[in-house]
């Protein structure tokens, strides 16, 4: 079996082209982004090895996609921002785990400004899926707790279709989930633009 057969079968290569004949696949191909090398420097790197690393940065696109689609279609059915859906989601957690969400816990976890919690609270309370109380032990605080109407909803539903990563997850060997792992992890680290100057520009 040659190396180029071996690689699996490739379902974005597999799609119908666009009208302008631009498969969806060559969005992720490194030498349609940077002919140049401007960006990726690939010299010495076997071209089989490189329309692998291909099929893999397009098989990452594929999983935004379908997490996209799957975050739309949460948002139609709930009604909710996306913003609002994690807190949620956040929510959901800190009650299986027996932790008092607090509003500072929610800021801290969604990166989100005070401001912006308080009204993220008073719009998820206003729309019924969650309750504010006073926190039993810190003055301070409150006691932030998903209703059990929009617990059992994001359960039953977006919960399902979200847990269904575990049954891809199991499905490989232990020595191949510590290769993903390292590879995820690695992949965050490179595009996280921590220092990147150009990222540092405050919000309008």
């Amino acid at each position: 079996m040659s190396e180029e057969s071996a690689l699996p079968a490739d379902p974005v290569r597999s799609a119908s082209p666009a009208p302008d004949g631009l498969e969806v696949a060559d969005l992720y191909d490194v030498d349609y982004s940077d002919p140049e090398h401007v960006l990726v420097q690939r010299d010495g790197i076997p071209v089989a090895e490189i329309r692998q690393i291909n099929a893999l940065m397009a098989a990452l696109g594929e999983l935004r996609e379908a997490e996209e689609q799957l975050s739309e279609a949460s948002r139609r059915y709930m009604r909710l921002g996306d913003t609002d859906m994690r807190a949620l989601h956040y929510l959901i957690v800190c009650s299986h785990r027996g932790i008092i969400a607090t509003p500072g816990g929610i800021a801290h976890h969604l990166r989100i400004s005070s401001a912006s919690t308080t009204k993220l609270l008073d719009r998820l309370e206003r729309g019924g899926h969650v309750v504010r109380a006073p926190h039993p032990t810190d003055r301070r605080a409150l006691a932030i707790s998903i209703t059990p109407a929009t617990h059992r909803a994001a359960m039953e539903t977006v919960g399902r279709q979200q847990s269904r990563r575990f049954y891809a997850a199991a499905r490989l060997a232990p020595a191949e989930r510590d290769v993903v792992i390292r590879f995820l992890r690695d992949m965050a680290n490179e595009i996280a633009p921590n220092d990147e100057e150009w990222a540092q520009q405050p919000e309008d």
